[in-house]
């Protein structure tokens, strides 16, 4: 199946031209491109996104631009040129075909004492996330070891950043694994309820559909934004809120929603049974699916 990359000399956000086809450049996705000094890779001292595409349609392209711009702004990295991005996905999106594919975009700090950032756009081959939509996932919750105040007293901890440092959340899945669980959800150190490692975490308490307030240092999900709009043009209620960690496994229902699995059921939480909700899943899934700008 394709698969694509393209080199970005990313340019100042205030620039105006017309079109940024000088500023790409397409390269072998399987050929070496980064220079041995590149931060991303010595320190993962970058950010980045993952977006969806459906049969040739990139998703949910708006905000995914948003939260990189909000990224970047955390990290003290230059603000990104919107447009130029945006150029740069529909020309990755070009390049797929039927089927669910990812694209992903990175902007790295660069080369140490470099003079600029490196940044690259590229695009795959989605893994099948239908089991996960269909059957569902357990989970397994876990400390992530700060309390609920540390990202307002520590904001260099970059919690509301989606950077490319995922050592941690790799470390947790792999740790969910190790406890016979497909995924894990965090809670900070004072039991507060807040993600899963590349997941936002959705739980209904009768016809209300409620997340975890991002305050906490949650990365704000783009899919559960997507997701909670369709809920509401549904008629049920949605909102934010400061959740106990036992709020996820006393639900009526639940689910990890991200660009790229989209919904998955929470079948058990610390082993404990959850109740799934099958036309619903198979709904929001439907609607996921379908064509989002």
């Amino acid at each position: 199946m394709t698969r694509f990359a393209l080199l970005i000399r990313p340019v100042a956000a205030d620039d105006h031209r017309s079109g940024f086809s000088d500023t790409f450049a397409e390269t072998d996705p399987s050929a070496p491109a980064l220079s041995v000094g590149e931060l991303s890779t010595q320190r993962g001292d970058g950010i980045f996104e993952s977006i969806g595409v459906v049969d040739g349609h990139a998703q949910e392209v708006g905000p995914h631009l948003e939260r990189l711009e909000h990224s970047a702004r955390l990290c003290d990295l230059p603000a990104p040129n919107l447009t130029q991005w945006r150029e740069a996905i529909a020309i990755a999106a070009s390049h797929s075909g039927p089927g669910e594919y990812v694209i992903k975009l990175i902007l790295s700090r660069g080369v140490e004492h470099g003079p600029t950032p490196t940044a690259w756009v590229t695009l795959a081959p989605a893994a099948d996330n239908s089991q996960a939509r269909t059957e569902g996932i357990a989970v397994v919750t876990l400390d992530r070891g700060i309390d609920s105040e540390a990202p307002a007293r520590a904001p260099w901890l970059l919690l509301g950043a989606k950077t490319l440092s995922y050592a941690v959340n790799m470390a947790a899945i792999r740790e969910a694994h190790k406890r016979g669980a497909d995924d894990a959800v965090f809670h900070s150190s004072d039991g507060i309820l807040l993600e899963a490692p590349t997941a936002s975490v959705v739980i209904r308490r009768g016809d209300r559909f409620v997340t975890p307030a991002p305050g906490a240092g949650i990365l704000h999900g783009t899919t559960q934004i997507s997701l909670f709009q369709y809920l509401s043009s549904r008629g049920f209620e949605v909102g934010y809120e400061t959740l106990r960690t036992e709020a996820l496994a006393e639900a009526d229902a639940a689910w990890l929603v991200s660009s790229v699995r989209l919904a998955a059921p929470i079948t058990s939480v610390d082993e404990s049974s959850l109740t799934v909700d099958d036309e619903l899943t198979a709904e929001m899934n439907a609607y996921l699916l379908s064509p989002r700008d």
